[in-house]
This record gives C-alpha cells, structure tokens and sequence, in this order.
C-alpha cells in the first residue's frame, strides 16, 4: 500500500536501537527524508551504511534525550537540514533496572523517566512550532504495553509508559485542532536488544533466551514476542494521512492481552 509518505521528513529519536532500527528502514523504503538521532556517534556510523538511502535524504545527529538543549538543537538541524517536519517519532526508550519498591531509589527512576519521559515531552515540544505553523503533520510516539499494565520489579518503567499515554492524549488534543494527529504504539515484549536485557535483568543467568520468551510469551496467544518491523508497519500507518482521523489513541500490539481486560 502507497501511504503517500513520499519525500515526507520523518524525525526518529533513538534510531539505533533495535525498533529505532526498524523504523528507519521501514521509512526509507516508503522514499522518506530521514533526520535520525543516537547518543553515540559510533553508533551512528555501524548503522547508516547498512540503511538503504540516498545520502540527501539523511541527516543524522548525536542528541541524548534527557538534555533538553540537546533535542532542541536535533529538532532545529533537522528543519533546517529539509525545511520542514512532517512526522515526529519519539521513540528512545530505556527499560531501567530490575528493582522491588523496596530498593527503589530517586536516582534510578529518573534515569527511566529521563529517557521515557522527558524524551518525549522535549521532541514533542520542539517539534510542535514547527508543525503547528504548516497545518498538518503527525505524531507517532512508541509507548509499551506497559502504558496498560505493569510488571514486579519494573515500576519504573512501566510507571513511565502509563505517564508517556497521558502525554501523547494531551498532545493530541493540543495538536489535533492543528491538523496533526498524534497516537501510540503498545507493543508487548519485543525481539530486541532491550528485552534481552529485560530476560537478564529478571532472570540473571538461570534461564536461555528461548526460555524466557516462552515465559514472557505466555501471556500472548500466539506465544511469542513481537517483531520490529511489526512496530515500523503499524508507525507507518499511524504516520500517514490514511490514519489522519485517529487521534489520542493507544494501539496494542500484545497479541491478545487487550481482549482479557
């Protein structure tokens, strides 16, 4: 399907992790200008040569999302780089330590609400007067099932995705009247480097990666995690103006969990 997201100028935070990955490839193969950021240069330079993309369609930065100087600067290069901001995809996460509210400090949850949280509200932010002033646009921000449920040990994060929902609904009420529809993608558990950090946080060494999916995997009818490109599909959607008249939604990717509550 042509989702008319043709020469289209798609920001991506975090593009280096395994979703971000994903969604930049999904979005170069629909002809897209790309403005992608990644706290590490070196990541950057492992990444772009296995992208398929014009060198005038890219244009890449390094930006921690925690520093609101630094999203700034991001958000700026990249309307200066192409002109304008059509799609907007905060999508660096940080999935933080397994920790009981026992053990939970100060210090380790706004290391995940940094990252999740104020991640989000800063592109959001930046990115709004730009959009704002052409009338159309859309915000796609990659959420978690944990914006529904949550998980022992992970109060942190799950905590942060429950906030990163309220964010994306006030920004679609914001920007809606706008004519930029603004939603999230839910997904469960997914075939990334961050869930085998979840696997080893949870689990240390006492279970295989196999093992873990199966247990994890439990909670979804087809008994597995979800894929990366399953995410890049569906931002796709969210993105264009196919899905121009949804606005504030949350979309579950948790094969089956939504259908229990």
């Amino acid at each position: 399907m042509d989702y008319g997201l043709k020469d289209k100028v798609v920001l991506i935070t975090g593009s280096t992790g395994g979703i971000g990955q994903a969604l930049c490839r999904a979005f170069a193969a629909e002809g897209c200008k790309l403005a992608i950021s990644s706290t590490a240069q070196e990541k950057l330079d492992a990444f772009v040569p296995t992208l398929d993309i014009a060198p005038e369609k890219l244009a890449t930065f390094i930006c921690d999302v925690t520093k609101e100087d630094e999203v700034k600067a991001f958000v700026d290069g990249a309307y200066a780089a192409f002109g304008s901001i059509d799609v907007v995809i905060p999508n660096a996460g940080y999935e933080g330590e397994y920790q009981l509210i026992q053990d939970c400090t100060y210090e380790s949850y706004m290391k995940v609400y940094g990252v999740n949280v104020f991640g989000v509200v800063y592109t959001c932010k930046y990115a709004a007067k730009y959009m704002i002033p052409q009338g159309k646009g859309a915000v796609v921000v990659i959420a978690s099932n944990g914006s529904y449920t949550t998980a022992a040990g992970m109060s942190a994060y799950c905590s942060s995705k429950h906030a990163v929902a309220g964010v994306a609904k006030s920004v679609a009420l914001e920007l809606g009247p706008h004519g930029i529809h603004c939603n999230y993608i839910c997904p469960g558990g997914v075939e990334t480097p961050m869930i085998h950090r979840i696997e080893k946080n949870t689990f240390g060494d006492t279970k295989t990666h196999e093992e873990c999916e199966q247990i994890f995997g439990a909670a979804y009818l087809d008994k597995r995690y979800c894929r990366a490109d399953e995410v890049a599909n569906l931002a796709l959607y969210l993105a264009s103006d196919v899905s121009s008249h949804i606005m504030g939604s949350g979309i579950r990717m948790d094969a089956g969990m939504d259908a229990l509550c």
